[in-house]
C-alpha cells in the first residue's frame, strides 16, 4: 500500500514541478514573444489604447499622430500629408505591423524605450494616459513636395533623395508611386486587407520604396567614380583620352563598346579628348579604357570608399547595400568603368556619392532622423553631424566639381535657374535582356551652389520615363532635379 501511494505522491511533486516550470516559461521567458503575436487582441487593445508620439517634419509639420477616437483602441493615427511621405515615415497597422520609421522608432513612438520608463511610472500615479516620445525628421517639406510632384506629376516610376552635403541631412525621400497609408492604419480589418491587397496586386509595386531598397545600373554616373580615381592615379582633368566612337573590348573576340548613338566624343572626329570633355560628353569609349588602366582593384577601392560596399547602412531606416559586381577580366572591367554589366546602386547611394563630392570630399555619415523627444519634448537624442572620414581628398574633389560644371553646361537646361551655377552627371542605363531595345533607366546626380552646396540631389526614373525608348537622363530626369534643387535653394521649410 505505501508503495502505491509514495509513487503517487512522486508523481504528484513532479506534476506540480513541471507545472511550476511551464508558467515560469510562458510568463519569463517567451513573455515578450507572446506580447508580440500579432494575433494577441489583449496586447493590441493596450498598444493601441496609447497614445503614440509624432512624427515630424523639419518646422513642426506633421507626418503621423494618433487622433482620439470612440472605440476600443481609443486612438487612430492619421497621416496628414499622405502619399508625399509615405515611404520614410511607413505606417501603423494592426494587421499588416510597421514599417519604415514608424517601424524604426517604434520603441520611442510607443513609449517602450527604457528613456521613456520613467514618464510610464509618473502616467500611472498621476492616472494620465501613457504616452509615446517624438521623433523629428530632417526631411524639409518644400524640398520633399517638389520632388514628390515632379515624379508624381509626369507619372514617373522611380526615386528622389536630396542630401544636405555639410551634415547628411536627408533632404528628401522619395519613391513613386507611392500610396495613401491611412486605410492601412485603420481599425477596420477588412479595409486593412482590401488596402493592402490592392497595393500588393499593383504594379509597378507602391509599396517598394525605390529610394533605398531597389538597385539600378548607375550608368554614366558611375563615371564619377571612376573620374575620382583616375585623378588620383597619375591623371588630370587634362590629361587625353580616346575620342573614338567605338573599341574592341580585349579577348571577346571582337565585341565592341560604343559611345551613345555611336558617336565620337565631343565631336572629336576620332580624336584624343580631354578627361574633362571625356566627363561633360559622357563618352564611353573614353571612360572604358580608363578604368581598364586603371585596374580593378584601383575601380573596386574607389567604389568602396565611396559606400559602394554591398553592406548596406542604416540611416533611420534600412539601405540596401549597393555592389560593384564581379570583375572576371578586362572586358568586364571596361563595362563597370561606365557604370553597367553587375554595378547596381541605390539611388540613396548616389545621391551619397554626390553629396561626398559636394563637401570636398568629407563623407558624412546620413540620417533621416534630427532628434526624438519625451512627451513633454524634453530631447532624448539629438543627431550631430559625422564625418565618416576622406573619401575624395580635396584637390581631386575640386576637380571633379568643375569637371561636373562642364557635363552640367552640356546638359540640356530645361529647368535650369538664373544664375546658378550647378555641378552634375547624367546617366541613361541599359539593362533587361534586350537592352539595346528595351527603354533605359534616367539618371541625374547634381549638387548646388557649385562653390558653396546647400542640396545634392539624385533622381532615378525608371524605363524612360515618358519618352520610352528615346529617354536620356538630361531629358527626363534632369529637370526633376533641378526642380528639387530650386525648392531647396529657396529656404522654404
Amino acid at each position: 500500500m505505501k508503495r502505491p501511494l509514495r509513487r503517487l505522491g512522486t508523481a504528484v511533486i513532479v506534476m506540480v514541478v513541471l507545472l511550476l516550470a511551464n508558467i515560469a516559461y510562458t510568463q519569463v521567458i517567451k513573455a515578450d514573444d507572446y506580447r508580440a503575436d500579432p494575433n494577441n487582441k489583449r496586447t493590441l487593445v493596450a498598444e493601441y489604447s496609447r497614445q503614440r508620439g509624432q512624427i515630424t517634419a523639419a518646422g513642426g509639420v506633421v507626418l503621423a499622430r494618433s487622433d482620439p477616437v470612440d472605440d476600443q483602441y481609443s486612438y487612430q493615427r492619421v497621416y496628414p500629408e499622405g502619399a508625399a511621405y509615405a515611404h520614410p515615415v511607413g505606417y501603423y497597422s494592426m494587421r499588416y505591423g510597421p514599417t519604415g520609421i514608424e517601424r524604426n522608432q517604434n520603441e520611442i513612438l510607443s513609449g517602450e524605450a527604457p528613456e521613456l520608463i520613467a514618464g510610464q511610472l509618473s502616467d500611472l500615479i498621476t492616472g494620465r494616459d501613457p504616452r509615446g516620445g517624438n521623433v523629428q525628421l530632417t526631411l524639409v517639406p518644400a524640398v520633399q513636395q517638389a520632388a514628390y510632384s515632379a515624379m508624381a506629376d509626369k507619372g514617373y516610376v522611380g526615386a528622389v533623395v536630396a542630401m544636405e552635403p555639410s551634415t547628411g541631412n536627408i533632404l528628401a525621400m522619395v519613391s513613386t508611386p507611392s500610396y495613401d497609408p491611412n486605410p492601412l492604419a485603420s481599425h477596420s480589418d477588412a479595409t486593412q486587407r482590401q488596402a493592402y491587397n490592392d497595393l500588393v496586386n499593383a504594379d509597378p509595386s507602391p509599396l517598394l520604396n525605390r529610394a533605398v531598397s531597389a538597385v539600378y545600373p548607375p550608368g554614366s554616373t558611375f563615371k564619377l567614380v571612376i573620374a575620382a580615381a583616375a585623378l588620383q592615379n597619375g591623371y588630370t582633368p587634362q590629361t587625353t583620352v580616346t575620342g573614338e566612337p567605338t573599341i574592341t573590348l580585349p579577348g571577346t573576340g571582337g565585341a565592341t563598346l560604343s559611345n551613345f548613338g555611336g558617336e565620337t566624343c565631343a565631336d572629336a572626329g576620332g580624336e584624343d579628348v580631354t578627361l574633362t570633355q571625356a566627363l561633360a560628353h559622357s563618352c564611353n569609349t573614353a571612360f572604358a579604357e580608363v578604368a581598364m588602366s586603371l585596374g580593378a582593384p584601383v575601380v573596386r577601392k574607389q567604389a568602396e570608399a565611396l559606400g559602394v560596399t554591398g553592406d548596406g547602412v542604416d540611416v533611420g531606416m534600412d539601405v540596401v547595400g549597393s555592389r560593384l559586381g564581379d570583375i572576371p577580366d578586362t572586358a568586364a572591367l571596361a563595362q563597370t568603368g561606365i557604370g553597367q554589366r553587375d554595378v547596381a546602386v541605390t539611388p540613396f547611394e548616389m545621391a551619397w556619392v554626390t553629396a561626398t563630392i559636394a563637401n570636398r570630399g568629407d563623407q558624412m555619415a546620413p540620417h533621416l532622423i534630427a532628434q526624438t523627444t519625451k512627451p513633454d519634448l524634453t530631447v532624448i537624442s539629438q543627431t550631430q553631424p559625422e564625418s565618416l572620414g576622406q573619401a575624395i581628398p580635396i584637390p581631386v574633389a575640386d576637380q571633379l566639381k568643375d569637371m561636373m560644371i562642364e557635363s552640367e553646361k552640356q546638359t540640356p537646361l530645361s529647368g535650369s535657374i538664373a544664375d546658378l551655377v550647378i555641378a552634375s552627371k547624367t546617366g541613361t542605363a541599359e539593362h533587361g535582356t534586350d537592352p539595346k531595345n528595351t527603354p533605359p533607366h534616367a539618371w541625374y546626380v547634381a549638387f548646388a551652389p557649385a562653390d558653396n552646396p546647400k542640396v545634392a540631389v539624385a533622381v532615378l526614373v525608371e524605363n524612360g520615363g515618358d519618352l520610352g525608348v528615346e529617354a536620356t537622363g538630361a531629358r527626363v530626369a534632369g529637370p526633376v532635379g533641378r526642380s528639387v534643387i530650386a525648392a531647396a535653394l529657396a529656404g522654404g521649410s
